[in-house]
């Protein structure tokens, strides 16, 4: 029974945008140029092919360009088919432990009179952008022809005072909006009190420098600080109290997208001509683009995203400030796009973040040491032997070192002496992969001569009939996959070879005490299987001293914490074949 795996999606019917932003991310592409396509079609496709491969979209929301630049017919299907959407997938929804919500829209405000029938109709929430101070609205926010938007937006925000669903805005602040606090302040005060919009319901989002074209500039750490210290000095106790407290700054909370291990697991955007990315950060840019629902399969574009997200994370080291804060848990290092677009390794709101889980009442982890461990191991590249949580007392449970010392059939599993890898002219002697204290990476190429040396002693080991026994080769891809009731994401096992006592006695080695087994045909025999981004992994042991690791996992759970992924010796690879790479 696969079990299934749960989304976010936002879909993106249309790039055309009836605004000009002076700071539009999305810069030129603002443009419909699939008009030709209809927009409900590609939604549908997408999903129907999502759902036969047991991903399921629990929120689907719209997203632009301009959702409102749509057509009256095509606003009309789209909504009407994600609300018939949630209604049919209800049960299945729910029984997953998420809220059935109703269509969402995230839209500039200034055409939603056209659709405002279709709006009422399905109850559509409202996500709507608005530039605070208001008196710079109009400076930054014109449209394509160079018109104000403020006054037409606010006519059409009276138009939503009859919808019973949620209606919001959010602000985007740069320095620019910075210098203009007590402005802020006041049209906050005046938004609540003379237009239909709870602004105890709104958002304020830290603006970065990515394609505003040098008009805007990001604030520092400090000033971010000041101006949250400033909004609560303004807002506690009053009747914003909540707004402060919460939803203004709920996109620095732990239950936000960036606060993820890897967010390339949970958040999909599609486009109407079926292109997916990461989400609008990503939009556009090939780093954050995971494919095409049309040309991919889906657990090609599932792979894709888990991998490049990993990839992005790991473009600069693990900040060890991060190690030591006590939030890793909550914040796990925020956003890829926005660190690697500042080339930083930590995010960029941290500041505002560690005041704010303070202020909220998050604990720092007490378990922070064994926190930061499990995370590096899943989602960096670092040498994870500097992170091994160290006891914090005689009682606790025995380290994986200690387990081994007292059972001597691990010791072979574990043995640094036992495998040997050449490939072309160099060694490399092959350690346990989660006792390493270095990580060794190497090139095969079509070309490559690859040799394993096992010492021969180790047929004879934890076997009571080595005839039976075997050499033990298990390779894998860098692609990930997600399986097993627990629902772990891994590297995805391409195949599993034994060669027994017979044959190893059979062939003549050129080391003294080791068998010896040429391994390139079987390299070459899976080339189309390697990824190209990550790196791949071939690991070594015996028939019966695998057997003999899975009956320890049975028996100790103190081992099987520790030794939860291979323990076998190993060494990582890239497979470089220009004719693939060409392909």
């Amino acid at each position: 029974m696969k079990v299934n795996k749960f989304i976010h999606l936002l879909y993106v019917p249309t790039m055309a945008c009836n605004m000009a932003c002076r700071y539009c991310y999305l810069e030129d592409n603002t443009k419909d140029e699939y008009h030709n396509m209809k927009a409900l079609d590609t939604l549908k496709y997408a999903i129907d092919k999502m759902k036969s491969s047991n991903v399921i979209p629990f929120n689907i929301s719209l997203h632009g360009g301009e959702v409102t630049t749509l057509s009256h017919d095509d606003f009309y299907d789209l909504i009407r088919y994600i609300s018939d959407y949630y209604e049919q997938n209800k049960e299945l929804i729910m029984n997953a432990g998420f809220k059935i919500g109703r269509p969402h829209i995230k839209t500039n405000l200034y055409s939603i009179d056209k659709h405002i029938d279709i709006i009422k109709e399905f109850n559509v929430s409202i996500s709507g952008s608005l530039d605070l101070p208001l008196s710079l609205h109009d400076e930054y926010r014109i449209t394509k022809g160079n018109q104000k938007t403020l006054e037409k937006i606010f006519k059409n925000i009276e138009l939503l005072e009859d919808i019973p669903n949620k209606k919001k805005v959010s602000s985007t602040v740069f320095r620019e909006h910075y210098s203009y606090i007590d402005e802020i302040i006041e049209d906050i005060k005046y938004l609540h009190k003379n237009t239909c919009l709870d602004m105890n319901d709104f958002n304020f989002m830290i603006g970065f420098d990515y394609n505003s074209n040098g008009i805007l500039h990001h604030m520092s750490e400090d000033e971010q600080v000041e101006f949250y210290k400033r909004m609560h000095k303004e807002f506690d106790g009053t009747d914003l109290d909540y707004g402060v407290n919460g939803p203004w700054f709920d996109e620095f909370g732990p239950g936000y997208c960036s606060n993820c291990d890897n967010c390339g697991e949970k958040f999909f955007l599609l486009e109407k001509n079926g292109d997916i990315y990461s989400c609008v950060r990503g939009q556009k840019n090939p780093d954050y683009y995971y494919g095409n629902i049309y040309n991919n399969s889906v657990e090609e574009i599932m792979n894709t995203a888990y991998n490049k997200i990993f990839k992005n994370h790991n473009k600069e080291p693990f900040n060890e400030e991060c190690r030591k804060c006590g939030y890793l848990y909550l914040c796990k290092t925020g956003c890829p796009f926005v660190k690697n677009n500042y080339k930083s390794n930590k995010s960029y709101t941290c500041k505002l973040q560690q005041l704010m889980y303070q202020d909220r009442n998050y604990s720092k982890d007490e378990y922070n040491d064994e926190f930061v461990y499990e995370y590096v191991t899943k989602m960096r590249l670092e040498d994870i032997s500097k992170y091994i949580p160290t006891r914090r007392n005689v009682n606790d449970y025995p380290l994986l070192e200690d387990i081994i010392k007292c059972d001597k059939n691990l010791e072979y599993i574990y043995d640094d002496n036992s495998f040997i890898l050449k490939v072309d002219n160099q060694l490399y002697k092959l350690e346990s992969q989660i006792i390493k204290k270095t990580r060794d990476v190497v090139y095969f190429t079509p070309n490559s001569k690859i040799v394993i040396y096992m010492k021969k002693d180790l047929i004879n080991e934890v076997c009571e009939y080595p005839e039976n026994n075997s050499l033990y080769i298990m390779l894998l891809t860098g692609n990930l996959v997600t399986y097993g009731d627990e629902n772990r994401t891994k590297q995805r096992h391409v195949c599993t070879h034994q060669i027994y006592k017979g044959v190893l006695d059979y062939i003549e080695s050129d080391k003294e005490g080791f068998y010896k087994y040429d391994i390139s045909n079987l390299i070459k025999e899976y080339k189309y299987m390697y990824s190209n981004e990550n790196f791949n992994n071939i690991f070594f042991t015996t028939s019966a001293l695998r057997d003999y690791h899975y009956v320890k996992q049975k028996n100790n759970a103190y081992y099987h914490i520790q030794a939860i992924n291979l323990p076998f010796q190993n060494i990582e690879f890239y497979y470089i074949d220009k004719e693939l790479n060409n392909e």
